[in-house]
């Protein structure tokens, strides 16, 4: 009987690749790609294009120790994570992304930062 884990991961990334299969991000249009850890968000702009990260922005980084604030709940540090990264974004001239969730639901800490990016003006 194959392991929990080794089988947990396969579907893991059959759901990213799935995902992956049907966005592609683009110099006018980079790809936002969220990753969740047990305590943390990180969120990167990717251009598929040439390769490169754009931005990038993690809930445990010194940018975000300082808007972190009283809310220290996970789902509204995402939030900020969202708003934060549309801001850096707007700020290089990037005005649409292509939402890339990765192998996750499209709910909770996830949402938190998809509508965190378009209270930003970051257009999805």
């Amino acid at each position: 009987m194959p392991d929990k884990k080794v089988v947990r991961a396969r579907k893991a990334e059959k759901r990213r690749r799935r995902v992956r299969g049907k966005i592609q991000g683009t110099a006018e249009s980079p790809r936002l790609t969220v990753y969740k850890s047990l305590k943390n968000v990180t969120a990167q702009i990717i251009d598929d294009d040439s390769h490169r990260t754009l931005i990038g922005l993690a809930s445990n980084s010194k940018l975000m120790a300082d808007l972190a604030g009283d809310d220290k709940s996970k789902t509204g540090l995402a939030k900020k994570v969202g708003l934060k990264i549309a801001e850096l974004a707007k700020a290089q001239g990037i005005e649409t992304v292509v939402f890339d969730r990765n192998s996750y639901r499209y709910h909770g800490r996830i949402k938190a930062v998809a509508e965190g990016a378009r209270e930003g003006g970051l257009k999805f």
